[in-house]
């Protein structure tokens, strides 16, 4: 039974990974190398590292310059709140582009727009390091999260396009990897480029991205194919402007939460979810008339499992990124670390999450959605009990303490966010495949907005009620962002079953009996 469910899933997986695959190449255009007609693209996990470094760095960047905000804005002499926006603005500016940028690929080519923004990104990071003031520097940074977030959803459509099969799930573990990873150790990076650069060492926080950058813009342009477009070049221009206000008005009071925007602007929330459900109203007319909507409203009812895993990304986001502000105000204010000393604290989890998400994405066609739940449980119990060892163990050996339970929760998350990937995307077309990782990927930053927001809040409200208590705060703060993994944890639960129920239908007892005999033939 459980052996005939894997040849159904890998056969699904093996076509294609949904309706439409066979139709991305526009009528009567050439075949290419790499397209589905022609063969796997012999140049195919070269491509596949050139898009993992890039997307590496952008989401580096999203964690990397927490470390350096204090020396910044001594450097700069500005504000706590003006300086915020060299990360709140990035994060922003990323958050607002994916999904659009994911159309764009897939509508003008996804290696024409991946080398467009490395270059832009590589020009804006070279920009950001020689700012003279804080106002540039926070332009450079906008649209330096404009340019990675024109970069992310390439990636994963990338993979969608070149990969087939249980190649697809290990190219998928190893984009898993990145992402948890890029998240983890931002903070060990930057401490090490400060303690290492000097003064002026927040500098080549940024400087660091152009000789990387330039050396994965040559060899994009070398290993890169080159398919043709699946779309027909047009844009949904309305679509775009529904969603991108939507999407602003979520979360620009979260952004701003550290001046006290949540209280200033919070009438944005209702707007913003009124502008999306406008959106999703203007996309199924679209879709109706037979045009080229921005998120085609098939990707909910004909990509099995897209809506959970896209729910179940941004419920782990919540917790997943807020916990990762609160160590380092734990370690660094509380404790008194260096920023190097508390990115090390924390470099357990990173390293779990390496290994883990490498291995999972070789067994996700094997164990599917149940992978997640398990990796979900893994990460709980890791950081429910990091919580609990920081709470009561003295200052001087808490990261030691921590150290295994980070671990654990670190293996758990890399059997949680490639894994999820995978099963999100499995079954999209490749058509489809930029803007479905687009919009996946923003219910992963809205959900880390949330996190960062509402965590370190809570952190300093504890802080403060308690009289400097830094061991309850982080406890009950890291605590809180696990009760945000108990609801994805639910949704895993849900989807797995579903799973479940899917195969017995499509593999009944007595099929599956047909093809053990035929096996022990």
């Amino acid at each position: 039974m459980r052996r005939a469910r894997g040849l159904n899933r890998r056969a699904r997986v093996y076509a294609g990974g949904g309706r439409g695959e066979r139709a991305a190449r526009p009528e009567g255009a050439p075949v290419k190398p790499g397209t589905p007609e022609d063969g796997p693209d012999p140049n195919r996990w070269r491509a596949l590292w050139v898009t993992l470094v890039a997307g590496f760095m952008t989401l580096l960047d999203v964690t990397i310059v927490a470390v350096a905000l204090p020396s910044l804005q001594k450097e700069l002499h500005t504000s706590a709140a003006a300086v915020q926006w060299v990360v709140s603005g990035y994060a922003l500016a990323f958050a607002l582009t994916l999904v659009t940028a994911g159309r764009v690929g897939d509508a003008f080519g996804r290696r024409r727009v991946f080398l467009i923004a490395l270059a832009a990104f590589v020009l804006c990071s070279a920009a950001a390091g020689a700012a003279p003031g804080i106002v540039l520097l926070v332009v450079a940074r906008l649209a330096q999260g404009v340019a990675a977030g024109s970069i992310a959803p390439q990636n994963s459509a990338l993979i969608q396009q070149l990969f087939r099969g249980e190649e697809r799930g290990r190219a998928f573990g190893l984009f898993g990897a990145t992402v948890g990873v890029s998240s983890a150790v931002g903070p060990v990076v930057g401490g090490l480029i400060l303690a290492l650069a000097g003064p002026q060492g927040w500098r080549w926080i940024f400087y660091v991205n152009v000789p990387v950058g330039v050396v994965a813009l040559l060899l994009g342009m070398r290993f890169l194919p080159r398919v043709a477009p699946a779309g027909r070049g047009r844009l949904d221009p309305v679509g775009v402007a529904l969603l991108g206000a939507g999407i602003l008005a979520l979360m620009l009071p979260l952004v701003l939460a550290e001046g006290g925007g949540v209280a200033r602007v919070w009438w944005l929330f209702p707007v913003g979810a009124a502008l999306l459900v406008a959106f999703a109203r203007w996309e199924r007319r679209v879709a109706r008339r037979a045009g080229e909507p921005l998120l085609d409203p098939a990707l909910l009812t004909q990509a099995r499992g897209y809506a959970t895993g896209a729910g179940l990304g941004a419920l782990y986001f919540v917790g997943f990124s807020g916990v990762w502000l609160v160590f380092a105000l734990f370690f660094q204010n509380g404790l008194g670390y260096s920023p190097l000393r508390s990115g090390l604290a924390v470099t357990p989890f990173a390293v779990g999450s390496a290994v883990a998400a490498a291995v999972a994405g070789r067994l996700v066609d094997r164990l599917g959605r149940l992978l997640t739940v398990w990796g979900l449980v893994a990460v709980m119990v890791g950081l429910g009990t990091t919580a609990l060892v920081l709470w009561l163990a003295p200052g001087d050996r808490a990261a030691l303490y921590a150290a295994p339970a980070l671990l654990v929760g670190g293996l758990g998350s890399g059997c949680v966010i490639s894994p999820n990937i995978t099963m999100t995307l499995r079954e999209v077309p490749v058509r489809m495949a930029g803007a479905a990782g687009g919009a996946l990927q923003t219910g992963q930053r809205l959900g880390g907005a949330v996190g960062t927001a509402a965590l370190p809040g809570l952190f300093y409200l504890v802080l403060n009620a308690g009289g400097d208590d830094y061991h309850r705060a982080v406890g009950l703060s890291v605590g809180t962002g696990v009760a945000a993994m108990v609801c994805a944890l639910a949704v895993a639960v849900l989807d797995w079953r579903r799973d479940h129920r899917h195969d017995e239908r499509r593999c009944p007892p007595e099929t599956a009996h047909s093809h053990a005999h035929a096996s022990q033939s």
